[in-house]
């Protein structure tokens, strides 16, 4: 049996399905939109003993899984790929279906961001792949890493010596994947909220107090605040799990599906 979630806000809704919960987490067909998924104690910790994995429960898996069916791509820090022991990006034959029958490829991408390179080209993550999986980096990345990996993904510079989200944006929407789902970490989701480009936040709120000296779920050299409006608050007995979307004053941003 599934973990039960509720809708309390902005129409109170119980024990939800999952294709309520799809059509709760639709994204805005006519334009390209990233969102950003992450779980946090109410403490502010991003992990438990090193892992995000350590502060959700089944409620929060529930809705991690369903979010990828949306994704054209699935974008992932390879810090967080190597941390959270990444297989490759293959959904269950349930979801690939629901995929096919909504007008997407049975599975997304899988987007890597890495300046350093430092992935295994023969791990899971290439060998099984579904789809060719694409690596972001950096010109200056080391060019015995590149070869390795160029045999097994597609490896793109998007920029000289820090990736550059507009363009690994860029790249994704030019070979079709308009629709970005992104899983950390928080150096990643740093830097794409410096460069502006966050549409959404998915935020599941663990009811736990943590303290040590975990992350918070965004970091970065420098602060660079952004209005959020919240769209949404569904809860899983003690567990919240809300969605943010960008509050721009051209309007982008303001409305999204199933509200």
């Amino acid at each position: 049996m599934s973990a039960r979630i509720d809708r309390l806000w902005p129409e109170p809704e119980q024990d939800l399905d999952d294709e309520r919960l799809l059509a709760h987490y639709a994204v805005p067909t006519e334009r390209r939109w990233l969102r950003m998924n992450f779980v946090t104690s109410i403490d502010g910790a991003a992990t438990r003993e090193g892992k995000s994995g350590g502060l959700g429960d089944a409620a929060d898996r529930r809705v991690f899984e369903l979010l990828r069916r949306h994704a054209h791509a699935v974008l992932v820090a390879a810090g967080t790929v190597r941390i959270e022991g990444y297989d490759a990006m293959r959904l269950d034959e349930e979801a690939a279906a629901w995929r096919a029958a909504h007008g997407l490829a049975s599975q997304p991408a899988f987007a890597i961001v890495t300046r350093s390179l430092d992935l295994d080209p023969e791990s899971d993550v290439f060998s099984d792949a579904p789809v060719r999986p694409v690596v972001y980096t950096v010109a200056a990345a080391p060019a015995e890493r590149r070869a390795a990996l160029a045999a097994v993904a597609d490896v793109v510079d998007a920029g000289e010596r820090d990736v550059e989200p507009a363009r690994v944006l860029d790249d994704l929407a030019a070979r079709g994947h308009t629709h970005v789902h992104s899983e950390g970490g928080p150096s990643l989701f740093g830097s794409f909220i410096a460069a502006d480009v966050v549409d959404e936040l998915c935020l599941t709120v663990a009811p736990s107090l943590e303290s040590g000296d975990a992350r918070r779920i965004a970091t970065g050299p420098e602060a660079a605040p952004q209005r959020m409006r919240l769209a949404a608050v569904l809860r899983a007995s003690d567990e919240l799990l809300l969605r943010y979307v960008r509050d721009r004053e051209d309007g982008r941003g303001a409305e999204v599906p199933g509200h």
